[in-house]
């Protein structure tokens, strides 16, 4: 469905966000109909509005002192949506610089007034400076409030006291007292939170951007006509097309490789670190590296459909779908405010009815209470972090749709995981075929790879891959169908034929003697397919997986990660189960289980243990995936169903990427508890300060402000701290620079 995008001019903090949910909400149907960026700057509209309703949106924007500017088809960053003159992209710091220079001016004129610096700073209540200085002062505090005052406007009409509201009480406050320094300081150094809290955003942006931003947007390839190298902008380039990637390059879009051969390092969106060997009939996908030789591909797809462009596009997606804790906080922040500003009366009414003392002395801490009550560095740490997970994340080759995935791993009591493709690799190979009842081998291999040829399953490209090495020809198979989790049938020369597992046979007809040998098969540890018609059995296949190196290391951190339970269920036979199970170290598994089996056995432990993941190989495990509390999918690189379906979708088969993404989760959450618990300690310290009647104005702006930074920077280290092991691989070997040698540059 098509939605209408607005940047968001003036919106730095959740807070904001909630005052455009209440007024734009009721234009758009509800409030849910809504998301934001606020990375981006970014307000994203449910439904495709016409030229009037967004005209009603600009509107109803400019009532909370914000501006909407609509998103183009060509822009979709807020950067490129806000062109505009000077005025309009540097107001913010002009309107931060001109409150400082008038407040220093003014400062230095009172400062003469006054005979010294101290005498200034140290001015009693109640004796205010000459009438020049003051204009100065008012002057600077209009300057710094510039873009605060029209957004407490709106607050204080809708009775939605925000931070805005508060910093304007405050000043307000401060001039009722006559407290000018203290007043237009207050402005000023709000207005400086402001921009630094803007700037510190922008450089998220930039480094996020920069994090996924990995294809190169040039692309040299062989003209269809006289074949001359033509070198283009990627958007340009037609499916097709004859690409060449020369020595250290980017690999523009994704393709299959027609001549040469080389490695590429593919870590740019799987995480590995080994490169992985290219040669004619490999695929090869955007944004990876070239390492050693000159290739020539055929793009199959174009730039804005390439893997890493799906990649990208969920990312942004993700960004918009909220975290636990992001709404937790949210939630807070409404109950926190309001409590913040009866904290603040309560201090500037007891203390002088029971203590004594000055009412203007309470009065002016009650101040300092509202300006240490801003939530902004509460709200806006949390999509900081989020954010940046989800993009260090998919830089490490995990696609995470969203940061409620990206939190859900972290609580992750039980890992169910598949057997086929998961634990293995997939790739089965055909060890034993044995006919009966007077069938020959390639009659029986013919017959199965006529049914198997119209399915995906492993076990039958298995055969297909063992049919073609013996140039067997496949028979012609009619009326296919598939019974799910079991086999095939189908008609060939004008009878019926079934393929499947040995259980699937048993539904049809009883054993038959002569199939004394598969409790052997078995007992090896293969997986057996079983062809039979009406009246006979006609012979067996047997196939054999192997389990992936890596299996068991990964399962052991699991277990040391404090998960519960791990288990691999599957539908193959108990003993090839068991036999995997013990090589991955496994200590329970399901085996013999139809994916309606596989829902119900995932339900069953999420009602029992809790959370609980499913790792699955794609489209075949997408029911039991979606029955648990996260899905995940292995070798999701160049599967759109597998990227589609999951909520988490690691890139290559590692299954080390588990372990990782539950470490990944978990401090991703410390993150966000420690930016919490910290903006909560020092507005707590300011509180005190505040009641014990020793705290200054400046102080609190100051504290905020560093808070709010600190905070900010704190949730950006989750693009620093999961790096891939092994080394430096941002540039092959053989460069002496990543200028030199790659398209696009690496972090």
């Amino acid at each position: 469905m098509e939605k209408s995008s607005f940047h968001i001019k003036g919106m730095c903090c959740g807070e904001e966000i909630e005052m455009l949910r209440a007024e734009i909400g009721p234009l758009v149907g509800s409030a849910g109909d809504l998301s934001f960026d606020l990375l981006e700057g970014k307000m994203t509209v449910g439904a495709r509005l016409d030229s009037d309703g967004i005209a009603k949106v600009i509107a109803a924007v400019a009532k909370t002192g914000m501006k909407a500017v609509p998103l183009n088809g060509e822009c979709t960053t807020g950067v490129c949506a806000t062109g505009g003159g000077m005025l309009e992209r540097q107001g913010r710091f002009l309107s931060c610089a001109a409150s400082g220079l008038l407040m220093i001016t003014a400062f230095s004129m009172e400062a003469v007034y006054r005979g010294s610096l101290w005498e200034t700073l140290a001015e009693t209540r109640g004796t205010g400076p000459p009438l020049a200085v003051i204009v100065l002062y008012v002057a600077a505090i209009l300057s710094g409030g510039w873009f605060i005052f029209p957004k407490a406007i709106y607050a204080a009409r809708r009775f939605r006291p925000d931070m805005n509201l508060l910093m304007t009480l405050a000043v307000l406050g401060a001039t009722g007292l006559g407290q000018w320094l203290e007043a237009a300081s207050v402005s000023f150094l709000f207005a400086l939170a402001l921009l630094l809290e803007s700037w510190s955003i922008g450089r998220a942006r930039k480094e996020i951007g920069a994090l996924l931003d990995i294809s190169p947007p040039m692309a040299r390839y062989l003209s269809p006509g006289n074949f001359d190298i033509i070198e283009a902008p990627v958007e340009s380039v037609e499916v097709g097309s004859t690409v060449i990637v020369r020595p250290g390059e980017r690999i523009p879009l994704d393709g299959v490789v027609m001549r040469g051969a080389t490695s590429v390092d593919q870590a740019p969106i799987t995480g590995e670190s080994v490169p992985v060997p290219k040669g004619p009939g490999s695929e090869v996908f955007a944004g990876t590296i070239n390492n050693e030789g000159t290739i020539e591909f055929r793009s199959t797809r174009s730039a804005s459909d390439t893997t890493v462009s799906r990649i990208i596009r969920m990312v942004e997606e993700g960004r918009l779908r909220r975290a636990p804790a992001e709404q937790w906080v949210e939630k807070f922040a409404r109950v926190y405010t309001p409590a913040m500003i009866l904290i603040a009366l309560i201090i500037a009414i007891i203390p002088p009815l029971v203590l004594g003392g000055g009412w203007s002395m309470w009065f002016y801490e009650s101040l300092v209470v509202l300006v240490i009550a801003c939530p902004c560095a509460l709200v806006i740490s949390t999509p900081v972090t989020i954010v940046a997970g989800l993009s260090s994340a998919a830089r490490n080759g995990v696609l995470i749709k969203g940061g409620a995935y990206l939190e859900a791993p972290a609580h992750v009591k039980a890992v169910a995981l598949d057997k086929t493709g998961t634990l293995t690799f997939g790739q089965p190979s055909v060890e034993k075929v044995m006919p009966v009842d007077n069938h020959d081998e390639e009659e029986l291999l013919a017959n199965a790879a006529g049914l198997e040829s119209h399915s995906t399953h492993p076990l039958a490209r298995a055969i297909i891959r063992h049919v073609e090495s013996r140039g067997i020809s496949p028979a012609a198979a009619e009326e296919f169908t598939v019974i799910p989790g079991e086999g095939a049938q189908g008609m060939i020369g004008g009878k019926t034929f079934w393929i499947g597992s040995h259980r699937m046979l048993e539904k049809w007809r009883p054993e038959s003697p002569k199939l004394h040998e598969l409790s052997t098969v078995e007992e090896a540890g293969h997986s057996l397919v079983v062809m039979w018609c009406d009246d006979h059995v006609c012979g067996l296949v047997s196939v054999a997986d192997e389990v992936r190196p890596e299996a068991r290391n990964a399962i052991a951190s699991l277990k040391e990660l404090g998960v519960e339970k791990v288990l691999m269920i599957t539908g193959d036979n108990r003993r090839t189960a068991e036999l995997i199970a013990q090589a991955a170290g496994i200590d329970d598994f399901r085996p013999e289980l139809l994916p309606a089996d596989k829902v119900q056995l995932v339900t069953e432990l999420r009602e029992k243990l809790g959370p609980i993941a499913m790792v699955g190989d794609g489209i075949n495990d997408a029911p039991a995936m979606a029955a648990a509390t996260v899905g995940i999918a292995m070798g999701a690189i160049g599967s759109d169903a597998a990227i589609e379906t999951a909520d988490i979708a690691l890139m290559s088969d590692d299954l080390s990427k588990l372990p990782w993404l539950i470490r990944h989760s978990r401090r991703t959450l410390g993150i966000i508890r420690q930016n919490v618990i910290f903006s909560l300690i020092v507005k707590a310290a300011f509180i005190t300060l505040a009641a014990a009647g020793i705290a200054t104005l400046w102080g609190a702006i100051a504290a905020d402000m560093g808070a709010s930074l600190l905070v900010i920077f704190n949730g950006l280290r989750m693009l620093r701290l999961n790096g891939r092991t092994g080394g430096d691989t941002r540039y092959p070997a053989f460069c002496k620079s990543e200028k030199a040698c790659c398209s696009t540059p690496r972090l």
